[in-house]
């Protein structure tokens, strides 16, 4: 069990470092803090604008003006662009997971290391995820500094249990990804073919209305997107962590097959 954890964090170390100097992956980080930061204050503005109105007509009108909870307001609201964001980031993110390794030549001396491909998937993904994490630490930062001037203060749980959400379908969407990389040795396939099949599990639910019954209900059940709404609504729902970490768990499994595959071909 010790070798294991030990070939996992040699393969989270070589993948974390792989990251922290690539340029592909500081523009990728550069376009999502661009394109957050810009979520980030117009849905601000448009959230403070639609309270103004508010009081204004309300003095106008000598009506009664209907309370909005504008912190909870506006982190449901980013969390969700955020959401939306993942699915054209990641994508791109994990698209060379092991495309690289394939196109490299290296994959062939992974399938046929001593290391498990259990633990060279684990590994991968940690790495990326870890990646993406410090990714979103400076706008959690930013929104730590907007919401401590609200009162009264908003509860910390539904916050950090949104965040959580955030990371958790992020792990579903990488995971994904990785095992699709793992396919083919084309990075741009590989993220055109990532991109489809989340967008697919996100709008599942959809599909799943129009079928109906028992079929119906399964199909909804498998959505990102239904059970990444119910947790950064602060509904916390057993169910929605028993999926993401199924998706993850999933997406490993597949890979870790994909790899043994491979290296029974070479054998």
């Amino acid at each position: 069990m010790g070798v294991v954890f030990s070939n996992i964090i040699a393969i989270y170390r070589r993948e974390l470092q792989s990251y922290f100097v690539s340029p592909l992956a500081y523009a990728i980080a550069g376009i999502f803090w661009f394109l957050a930061g810009l979520f980030f204050v117009i849905i601000l503005q448009d959230i403070l604008q639609y309270v103004t109105n508010l009081d204004v007509q309300g003095q106008q009108f000598q009506v009664p003006v209907p309370s909005i909870d504008v912190p909870y307001e506006f982190v449901r609201a980013f969390l969700d662009r955020m959401g939306w964001l993942l699915l054209f980031i990641l994508p791109i993110l994990s698209m060379g997971l092991y495309a690289e390794e394939r196109k490299r030549g290296t994959l062939e001396l992974l399938a046929t290391s001593p290391v498990t491909n259990w633990a060279v998937a684990v590994g991968k993904l940690l790495g990326v995820l870890t990646f993406f994490t410090a990714m979103i630490l400076p706008m959690m930062i930013f929104e730590a500094i907007i919401l401590s001037a609200a009162s009264p203060a908003m509860p910390p749980g539904i916050i950090l249990l949104g965040h959580f959400a955030l990371i958790l379908l992020a792990g579903a969407i990488l995971s994904i990804g990785m095992f699709i990389s793992s396919l083919t040795d084309s990075t741009i396939l590989s993220a055109v073919l990532t991109f489809a099949v989340i967008l697919l599990l996100l709008f599942i639910d959809l599909i799943a209305k129009n079928v109906g019954g028992f079929v119906g209900d399964a199909l909804g059940y498998l959505s990102l997107l239904k059970h990444y709404n119910n947790l950064i609504q602060g509904i916390f729902d057993t169910s929605s962590f028993i999926l993401f970490f199924s998706y993850i768990v999933l997406g490993i499994f597949l890979t870790a097959q994909s790899i043994d595959a491979l290296r029974f071909q070479r054998q």
